[in-house]
């Protein structure tokens, strides 16, 4: 019973860390993208639909600040 305790135990702490690691990289990258957008709402929710295409590209996170920062320069005008 003791080795069950600590399997569970050991196995629950493992996806925590994984899913908090996963969590923390949505985060950074979502603010890297809302970063690049400034305080435009309009250009905010376009760099989250650029950053949303990045991901069903399946763009490597090394270069997703280069991706992102083109797609910021083809960001529509402003009126």
């Amino acid at each position: 019973m003791d080795y069950f305790i600590i399997v569970i135990t050991t196995v629950a702490g493992l996806y925590f860390h994984w899913w908090l690691y996963v969590r923390i990289k949505r985060w950074a990258d979502r603010d890297l993208a809302l970063s690049l957008a400034g305080q435009d709402e309009t250009r905010r929710a376009f760099m989250l639909e650029r950053l949303a295409e990045a991901q069903r590209q399946g763009v490597k996170r090394r270069d997703l600040a280069q991706w992102l920062e083109r797609a910021a320069a083809e960001t529509p005008a402003q009126k």
